[in-house]
Parts: C-alpha cells; sequence; structure tokens
C-alpha cells in the first residue's frame, strides 16, 4: 500500500509563536481610530496565541488602553497592556528606595504606576525629589519640563539623581497626522542639564523583558510600525519582529533599514499574519533576490526589478532582501522610485 507523503503547512509569521506582542500607535489604531484589518486579525490570533499590547505612550493608563481596545473590538483588559511607565517604574525602583519621593513629569498613566510602585509623587523641585521620571502627555510645557531641569542639575553636594524616561520617541502618529513625541521634551530637558536619563521604552530592552515575563513567553513575535523604535527594541531583545507599513515608517524606510533595525517580516496590513510567508531565493552570485516570483537585482550601483510578482508586497521584500544583503549603505545605490512609492 502505497503512503502519499504528507505536505508541510506553509509557514506563516506566527507559526511556532506563543505570544504576539503589538505596539499600538500605527499598528492598531491612529488616534481613537482602528486601522483597518488590525482588530479582526488580531482576534484572529488570539483564537491560538496570546497577545498582549506595548505601548511607549506614558499619557494614559493600562485599564485606559485597554477600554479603547476593547470599544475597537478587542478582548482586551487591563493586564494584556504593557506600558513604558510601568517598565519605567521598574527601573526606578533600582535606583531610589521603596517610598521615596520622585519628581513625575507627565501625565496620568505616569502618576498611576508611579504611585502604585510605593514611591510619592511631586510636581515640584523645590520638594527635594529623590529622583525624575519622565513621559508624555499633551499637557505638558515649559514650566514641567523646567522643573525636571531644576531638579536634575547637581545639587551643592555634587549628588546628580536619577532621571528615568519612558520613552524617547521623537514623533507620535495621531488623527490629525504626525506630531512631536517624547523624545522632543526628553531632549528639551538634556540640553539644559547636559546628560541623558536611562530609558525604558522601545527601542531599550526593559519594556520587552516587562512583557516576555509578564506572558510567560517561550517564542513571542512582536508587531510594529518603526524600525527606530519597535524593530530594534525587538531585535535587542532577541525577539522576531514584524514591520507593518500602516503607521510611521513605509517602504523607503524599510529598504534603507541598518542592519540593528531590519524586521524578520514585512507585511502591508495584519491580515498578512495568517498568510503563507513566503521564502526569499538569492542567486548563485547573491546579486539578485527572489520572492514569490518577484525579483530584483543589483548590479553595479543599480537596484534592478527583473519581475514584477504578484503583488508589490513581494517586490519590497525581494529588493529588502538583495539591498540588505550587499552591506552597501542605501545612498550609495541608485533605487527606482516603484519600490517606494
Amino acid at each position: 500500500m502505497l503512503r502519499r507523503r504528507r505536505v508541510a503547512e506553509p509557514l506563516t509569521p506566527l507559526s511556532g509563536v506563543d505570544v504576539v506582542l503589538a505596539d499600538l500607535d500605527g499598528v492598531v489604531y491612529t488616534g481613537p481610530g482602528a486601522i483597518p484589518f488590525a482588530v479582526e486579525s488580531l482576534n484572529r490570533a488570539a483564537e491560538t496565541v496570546r497577545v498582549g499590547y506595548l505601548t511607549n505612550n506614558a499619557s494614559r493608563t493600562d485599564q485606559t488602553v485597554a477600554d479603547h481596545l476593547s470599544e475597537l473590538g478587542l478582548g482586551a483588559v487591563a493586564t494584556d497592556v504593557v506600558t513604558s511607565p510601568q517598565a519605567a517604574v521598574r527601573l526606578l525602583a533600582d535606583e531610589v528606595p521603596a517610598g521615596a519621593l520622585v519628581l513625575v513629569i507627565g501625565g496620568e498613566g505616569l502618576v498611576v504606576e508611579v504611585e502604585k510602585g510605593g514611591f510619592l509623587v511631586t510636581r515640584s523641585a523645590d520638594d527635594k525629589p529623590a529622583a525624575v521620571i519622565q513621559g508624555f502627555s499633551p499637557d505638558l510645557g515649559w514650566k514641567d519640563l523646567a522643573e525636571a531641569a531644576f531638579a536634575l542639575h547637581p545639587r551643592a553636594d555634587g549628588v546628580e539623581i536619577p532621571w528615568i524616561a519612558t520613552n524617547t520617541d521623537w514623533t507620535i502618529p495621531v488623527a490629525r497626522g504626525i506630531a512631536p513625541g517624547n523624545g522632543t521634551l526628553v531632549s528639551a530637558v538634556h540640553t539644559a542639564v547636559g546628560r541623558l536619563p536611562i530609558v525604558a521604552g522601545k527601542p531599550e530592552v526593559a519594556i520587552f523583558t516587562e512583557a516576555v515575563n509578564r506572558f510567560g513567553a517561550s517564542q513571542a513575535l512582536f508587531i510594529g510600525d518603526r524600525l527606530d523604535t519597535d524593530i530594534l527594541g525587538a531585535n535587542r531583545a532577541g525577539i522576531p519582529a514584524v514591520l507593518v507599513l500602516t503607521g510611521i515608517d513605509k517602504a523607503k524606510q524599510a529598504l534603507a533599514a541598518d542592519a540593528a533595525s531590519r524586521p524578520r517580516y514585512i507585511l502591508d496590513d495584519l491580515r498578512q499574519l495568517h498568510e503563507p510567508y513566503p521564502e526569499t531565493v538569492f542567486s548563485k552570485d547573491g546579486t539578485s533576490a527572489t520572492v514569490d516570483g518577484a525579483t530584483v537585482r543589483l548590479r553595479g550601483a543599480d537596484v534592478e526589478v527583473v519581475a514584477e510578482g504578484d503583488g508589490a508586497i513581494n517586490l519590497l521584500r525581494a529588493a529588502c532582501a538583495v539591498i540588505w544583503a550587499s552591506g552597501r549603505p542605501i545612498y550609495g545605490l541608485n533605487v527606482p522610485e516603484r519600490l517606494y512609492l
């Protein structure tokens, strides 16, 4: 009796994964509204794996974020949400004793977590805080940043108190467009005091460690929309990363990604989490890459499209593969606009 050989199931980005960690701004929503296909795709993933949410945004509490996700149709509770303030408070506990007075520069999301951590909150440098913790809030102004600077300047005895920042994102996507993020506010204080903070959020590892430990992940997958924070941070933490092109970084930025910020997967939207992810096949000399019929070749300094294939996303995947493998900086190559427009 002849036995049929079993054909292996095609691999998707979710194959072998036990926990999906998703960024929020630019991945799940922009402003108050859900990004197309994000909710149904993550709900489908949650049928077989644990789904958690990571955010660098320090202006909201985990419960507020969970409520927003529930309103969008995701089955999220507060413990599913890992925030940069939570990771920042974990770092704060390594710097000052429990019960210490801390100057909080930020909104409700940061205040709540600092108090949960057993610290006392002040808004004035005159109270001689033991540390400063800073996070984003749309209501922050010059007076708040000045208080941070006053507290962080060396005291008469030369002591410099610890400074923890939730994150240093330069921008934040909102409903009306791209706005300045916490990194710009941290930079203002840095300019005034001449030193840098300890950072908890992406691209630093602390927030990923917080998430992996909370969810007991053995094989996590992280989804983000920014190379310089999401993908870089996941790579530093040793977690395979998905770049989804629904937020800040698009095809042009993916093509130019440096070695530390390159994702394992590139998706148009989150529906492709559940679709087979095609293999990249290089030519023998390594100068061309083919992804499911889309072929891109590097000839001298010219990046050439050899075959279109069935979809633009595979063409982008092939182009990224051959450019990244070349080890050459993007500014030294001639890249046709059709690959990134």
